[in-house]
């Protein structure tokens, strides 16, 4: 098993909770603007529509099943599943990489620790089983699917806390991870105070030109994407007030 330590300053509760706020369409904006990868968990979508999820990531990498993994990964409590669960709380997401889309990263039994522990969400680019019994654990959940299939005779959980991908995406340990119906993004820890600045601003820009197109009913084009009628446009409300 491999556990890796964290080197990446902390997100803020408080940048943490201001993230939450915001669509995750908007953060991928945010993103964009600085020329960041796209950075949406391809295939996490909410089991449970609805959930609002944020928290910073603890990451849990499972690798294809092999005897020898099997043998020497720890057992029981120290397994390394039951290692990352331990280090999620209510602002933590665990996120979970897959060998595949349809296979089981667990179920009810497993993640009723998670439930214990009021974790934050989980995320992963594989499935999970038991939905039934999940709805109930009051945290939000992100996967492919759910599925009946059993997950030790395809794959084994190995590294705890270190860089994995998940998606497509490359998620470090302490990352913003957001998800709301439209999906999971992951905002870098190094990024997370800029990502808020341009998505904050890109949001009330947005609700500007809706007022406009509300008040004066035409394209969108004129104002969106964003270009110097957009901005020109945001500058008058503001001076009266009204953004």
């Amino acid at each position: 098993m491999e556990i890796t330590v964290i080197t990446e300053p902390e997100i803020s509760d408080e940048i943490l909770a201001k993230l939450g706020e915001l669509p995750t369409q908007t953060l991928i904006d945010g993103l964009w603007v600085d020329d960041w990868p796209q950075a949406m968990i391809h295939g996490a979508r909410p089991v449970f529509p609805g959930q609002k999820m944020v928290g910073r990531a603890v990451t849990l990498r499972f690798v294809p099943h092999r005897p020898d993994i099997f043998k020497d990964k720890p057992k029981a409590e120290d397994s390394p599943e039951y290692v990352a669960f331990e280090l999620c709380g209510p602002n933590e997401v665990l996120v979970a990489s897959s060998v595949g889309p349809w296979e089981s990263g667990g179920g009810d039994i497993k993640f009723y620790r998670l439930a214990q522990l009021k974790v934050g969400g989980l995320v992963t680019d594989g499935s999970v089983r038991d939905t039934a019994e999940l709805k109930g654990y009051g945290f939000p959940v992100f996967a492919h699917s759910s599925t009946a299939k059993q997950g030790p005779a395809v794959m084994q959980p190995w590294g705890v806390n270190d860089v994995i991908n998940c998606g497509g995406v490359v998620v470090r340990p302490g990352d913003a991870i957001i998800g709301d119906d439209d999906g999971v993004v992951v905002v870098p820890a190094a990024m997370a105070e800029r990502v808020l600045e341009i998505a904050a601003e890109r949001e009330e820009v947005e609700v500007v030109i809706k007022k406009e197109l509300r008040k004066n009913p035409g394209s969108p084009g004129k104002y969106y994407p964003f270009n110097d009628n957009t901005w020109k446009l945001f500058e008058e409300y503001k001076s009266r007030g009204e953004a």
